[in-house]
């Protein structure tokens, strides 16, 4: 018995150690990207690497990203707002039709599923085009509207959100139904409480898709004051691009919101798959 224990533990341990290891090769990446903003520039590729740098010029670096050439703290503000936005319509239009399409009955429910869930099938360059012209007619080119409302409905957040409604019984709603609820009310108050972790990871996950969506804001955008953090990146990069200390700090930057909504959200997150993973 006492065998089989130690065994085990030390499985446990090697696991825990080879994924460790894991973990910070997987960091490292990040890690060297973080010091080389914090140097000097004749510091960033010297060898071998200073990963604590002798010589600090976070300030000036950081600065120059920020206070520059170009405006890279009205970009930041833009895609802000524009993920912000997106992520709270995409998740309130995404739940209610997976509500619909998983709780309430009416004429063509299952037919109407199959062709909300066949376009997400159509690559999304392929309806460029049309959509180009479409929002040129709506006038909604150049504007952050447009932007929003394109990453707003989503197949897969319907049908991601769909599944998870699913797993409740069907007889809580039923008594819901029986003591005088309507489906606002029972979707509100019972079903949505339910499904929570999986919204916030919806909510995680859309976030960040909109945050790093860099074909549409190259599209659909024309002012310099609209554009987001990657066309900023992109336009700081045309500038700056052999001055790695400087690319550096803008990368940084443009990752920080991206950490800071998973660490809030990570319980969540794993509540989300965990609640995945039992349904049956």
């Amino acid at each position: 018995m006492e065998q089989t224990i130690k065994k085990l533990d030390f499985h446990k341990i090697l696991t825990t150690v080879i994924i460790g290891i894991c973990g910070i090769v997987f960091l490292l990446p990040f890690i060297w990207m973080a010091s080389a903003s914090f140097k000097l520039e004749e510091d960033v590729l010297k060898y071998p690497i200073e990963w604590i740098p002798s010589v600090w010029n976070a300030v000036e670096n950081y600065s120059q990203v920020w206070f520059g050439e170009k405006p890279f703290a009205l970009f930041y503000w833009n895609s802000i707002k524009i993920a912000v936005l997106t992520t709270i319509l995409s998740v309130a239009v995404s739940s209610v039709a997976a509500y619909a399409f998983a709780k309430v009955n009416f004429k063509g429910r299952d037919f109407l599923f199959m062709v909300v869930l066949a376009t997400y099938m159509v690559p999304p360059q392929a309806i460029v085009v049309p959509q180009y012209l479409l929002y040129s007619t709506a006038g909604l080119i150049d504007t952050h509207q447009g932007l929003i409302l394109l990453n707003s409905f989503s197949a897969f957040g319907t049908f991601m959100l769909r599944q998870f409604f699913m797993g409740i019984n069907d007889e809580i709603i039923e008594s819901a139904k029986m003591d005088g609820a309507g489906h606002f009310r029972s979707f509100f108050s019972i079903a949505l409480p339910l499904v929570r972790p999986a919204i916030a990871t919806y909510a995680i996950l859309r976030f960040i898709w909109t945050w790093n969506d860099y074909q549409n804001p190259l599209i659909f955008l024309r002012s310099e004051s609209l554009y987001t953090i990657q066309i900023g990146i992109q336009q700081f990069a045309d500038a700056h691009g052999s001055i790695y200390s400087l690319m550096m700090a803008a990368a940084v930057s443009a990752i920080v919101p991206l950490l800071i909504v998973f660490i809030i959200g990570q319980k969540q997150v794993i509540e989300g798959l965990s609640m995945g993973s039992v349904k049956g």
